[in-house]
């Protein structure tokens, strides 16, 4: 009965319907942390605007596409949960909050993405998975501290050269993309130490040997016909990902000896600034 309460409040913009999805939550939190997830919100309630010492704002799960200009009050903002709503275009109060370390906009309907995101120079993880994505935006490159980008379940074809620039960046997840053959701007960039290219259409992998930095390639569901070549130490999630024995013939009968891969998948869970 209350979910059903909050979905029809939802739809009231009048301030005791929003201030009944709030709970009540009048002053801003010890914790510095808002967390409005799953309440089947349409518009953001412009007093939460108002605490200003807000460090973390959780609107994952609603029915946002828009954002109120009042935004742009919480300066001290680090994390802001966007993911799994309506966004069509990111809202540019959000490219305002120049004290992001953390951005999810996973789940939505983004084709694009703003050039004002390069003002956020302290992004260090963006998750744009699962949105409808042809190509990385160019801007993306222009955010140098980045260290997480997750760009999974899009329609990727290439990535722009630009991207080693990024010589912050250390994980990239590509998996559930267009990819054909493996981007060669990864090629170039010795500092990378995950690269997820998981469920695409790769058909053939050239030598990750080079790569100093690298500690786990996934190339799994791929129709490749060989596993990339890595540096001793590296682990490799994908077919042939290990050497396998020699099957073993006993009484005219072949033994295959496999061997169990767990993958190693992205996170589950937020992940909290460094």
């Amino acid at each position: 009965m209350g979910n059903s309460l909050k979905t029809i409040a939802a739809f009231v913009p009048s301030n005791k319907c929003q201030k009944y999805l709030l709970e009540d939550l009048e002053e801003m939190p010890v914790d510095k942390m808002v967390d409005l997830s799953g309440r089947q919100m349409r518009r953001l309630p412009v007093h939460i605007c108002s605490f200003r010492e807000l460090v973390k704002l959780y609107l994952s799960d609603n029915n946002l596409n828009h954002l109120p200009p009042e935004l742009e009050q919480l300066q001290n903002l680090q994390i802001l949960a966007l993911d799994f709503n309506n966004f069509k275009a990111l809202p540019l109060v959000v490219c305002t909050l120049k004290q992001l370390c953390i951005l999810y906009l996973g789940n939505n309907k983004l084709c694009s993405l703003p050039l004002e995101l390069r003002l956020l120079q302290n992004l260090k993880t963006l998750w744009i998975e699962s949105n409808c994505l042809q190509y990385l935006p160019e801007v993306v490159c222009e955010l140098s501290l980045l260290k997480t980008l997750h760009a999974g379940s899009n329609a990727l074809r290439t990535l722009p050269p630009q991207l080693q620039c990024l010589q912050e960046l250390r994980t990239i997840w590509l998996s559930g993309n267009l990819l054909s053959e493996f981007p060669p701007v990864l090629l170039d960039m010795p500092f990378l130490e995950v690269i997820d290219v998981d469920r695409n259409s790769i058909r053939f992998f050239p030598s990750l040997a080079h790569l100093p930095g690298l500690k786990l390639v996934i190339y799994d569901h791929n129709p490749c016909r060989n596993a990339p070549k890595v540096a001793k130490g590296v682990r490799r999630v994908g077919r042939w990902s290990e050497e396998t024995p020699e099957p073993r013939k006993r009484s005219g009968a072949v033994i295959e000896i496999t061997l169990d891969e767990k993958p190693l998948l992205p996170p589950a869970t937020k992940t909290e600034p460094e």
